[in-house]
């Protein structure tokens, strides 16, 4: 019976040693960690488009990268992924492993900006005008002009002018400033 408790002993006494020490052990216990670097797009960077190409480098260079979990290319210690964003503020993260090493994580925001094409409202009635901007996430600002006779004219105030013009292309929650008036100047 003492042989057998003699034996466990020695065996945890080796795992809990780490199987001999040195710096083989120090190795299994503190791997050296991937290298990671992403050099575009910059942090907090303002897209307009769907997507975005995130790049950038890598140590060591078999190491396997994924972007938003879609694997990237990697050659040379350099890699690159074309990866979807939807609109607004997006946050893309990046993890690089290798075998026998500890994994390094990186993340970054990604804004996407989408633009609209401000409608052209001349001659829309002042009714109207929140209806057609809304749908864009455009804001309506109105001003009443025509002085004092235009509260005397017959018919509903239209718009006469607005800024921007019609078909700028312009971030949407934009104000969109107009004019409005029974009779509009020429």
């Amino acid at each position: 019976m003492r042989p057998r408790i003699l034996t466990g002993s020695c065996c945890a006494a080796l795992v809990l040693a780490g199987c001999g020490g040195g710096d083989g052990a120090a190795a299994l216990q503190n791997p050296e960690r991937v290298r990671l670097e992403v050099t575009a797009p910059p942090d907090g960077a303002l897209v307009e488009g769907a997507t975005v190409d995130v790049r950038g480098r890598v140590s060591p260079e078999r190491a396997q990268v994924r972007v938003l979990g879609r694997p990237a290319l990697v050659t040379g210690g350099r890699f690159t992924v074309v990866i979807p964003l939807e609109p607004g503020t997006n946050v893309v993260d990046v993890a690089a492993s290798a075998g026998g090493r500890t994994p390094a994580f990186a993340a970054l925001r990604v804004r996407r900006d989408v633009s609209v094409s401000v409608p052209d409202l001349a001659g829309v009635p002042e009714e109207q005008v929140e209806s057609l901007l809304g749908p864009l996430d455009l804001l309506a600002s109105v001003r009443r002009g025509g002085g004092i006779l235009d509260g005397l004219r017959s018919g509903p105030r239209v718009v006469c002018d607005q800024q921007p013009g019609a078909g700028s292309r312009v971030r949407r929650g934009r104000t969109v400033r107009v004019l409005v008036a029974k009779r509009c100047p020429q």
